[in-house]
């Protein structure tokens, strides 16, 4: 017999679960608890006794994004590898949780409430603000070490990014286009650094 603890993990995964499907179909104003109930085959008082009110439960939703988002192993920077060598890995790295259905479902949640209620993730996007990523920290170091031009090391990871985002997160997200097969995910990776590079290279050192 399954511990009480254990049943009652898997019973806030349900409930997470749950909201998640019921927020992404109906939004977060139009669902209720008792529907979030219903789906997640838990009673009401369950649910309450999980997350007291809607928007902790959002909060909730919003966490496994972030958790999700940082899970990666972090890229230590080398100096002596190429710089494109580790950027094409950095970039396969990113585009993995890109292409990762749970990690899009998350997204969808969280960006088509924060359109309509912003205050409802401005402590999440300050928290993701202030926590450096490991590409910024890798830029950073790069940046040290002579071999990228110096710039903001968080906006110039914003900019490797971008070009991946703009094929393989955006049009997924907005419009339920596919995700892209192997092929096309090179395709773009090679773009995106080859784009960073050929701005914030140091010519000498990124052959």
């Amino acid at each position: 017999m399954a511990s009480p603890q254990r049943l009652t993990d898997r019973k806030r995964v349900a409930i997470v679960d749950a909201a998640i499907a019921e927020f992404r179909e109906h939004g977060f104003d139009a669902t209720s608890m008792d529907k979030i109930a219903a789906t997640a085959a838990v009673s009401k008082r369950t649910v309450y006794n999980h997350f007291p009110s809607k928007d902790e439960l959002f909060a909730e939703i919003l966490q496994r994004l972030w958790e999700g988002s940082a899970t990666q192993q972090a890229l230590p920077y080398q100096a002596d590898v190429p710089l494109r060598t580790q950027l094409l890995e950095l970039a396969q790295q990113k585009m993995q949780l890109l292409s990762d259905d749970n990690y899009l479902d998350l997204a969808r949640v969280a960006m088509a409430e924060t359109i309509h209620s912003p205050e409802r993730a401005q402590a999440m996007v300050a928290r993701m603000d202030e926590k450096e990523t490991g590409l910024t920290n890798w830029i950073r170091q790069a940046q040290q070490d002579g071999r990228l031009k110096p710039a903001d090391p968080q906006e110039v990871s914003h900019l490797l990014v971008s070009p991946l985002k703009t094929f393989a997160f955006w049009p997924q997200i907005t419009m339920g286009k596919p995700l892209l097969d192997a092929v096309r995910q090179k395709e773009v990776i090679d773009i995106a650094v080859d784009m960073f590079l050929a701005y914030y290279g140091v010519a000498k050192q990124t052959a």
